[in-house]
């Protein structure tokens, strides 16, 4: 796995309460841990550091989708149910942009 995969994963609720199935994009790796950024159809919910996707063969969304830059959290690799796709290298810089904006960062 790589930056830029998107991988199906269960990802917890900000208020710990339970967790769901969902994609992500990996934002980065370690040798046991991935850290992503959940992935919504929820177009409603955009912030100014979300990125906007349309779905792809390569990405393997079926809709127009938001990853949400941030709603981060850093999970075991165990967690991951598969790899849906991954994002092309200028949906990458893009992704790259917004967590700029997301971190405050020049």
């Amino acid at each position: 796995m790589a930056k830029g995969d998107i991988v199906l994963i269960t990802f917890p609720f900000t208020d710990l309460s339970g967790s769901k199935l969902r994609p992500a994009v990996i934002l980065a790796e370690t040798a046991t841990d991935i850290t992503v950024s959940f992935i919504t159809t929820q177009l409603q919910w955009q912030e100014p550091a979300d990125l906007l996707i349309d779905p792809s063969p390569s990405n393997g969304l079926k809709k127009q989708s938001l990853i949400r830059t941030g709603k981060i959290a850093t999970l075991s690799i165990s967690l991951a149910k598969g790899l849906l796709g991954n994002l092309d290298a200028s949906d990458i810089h893009d992704l790259n942009k917004k967590l700029k904006i997301l971190f405050g960062l020049p």
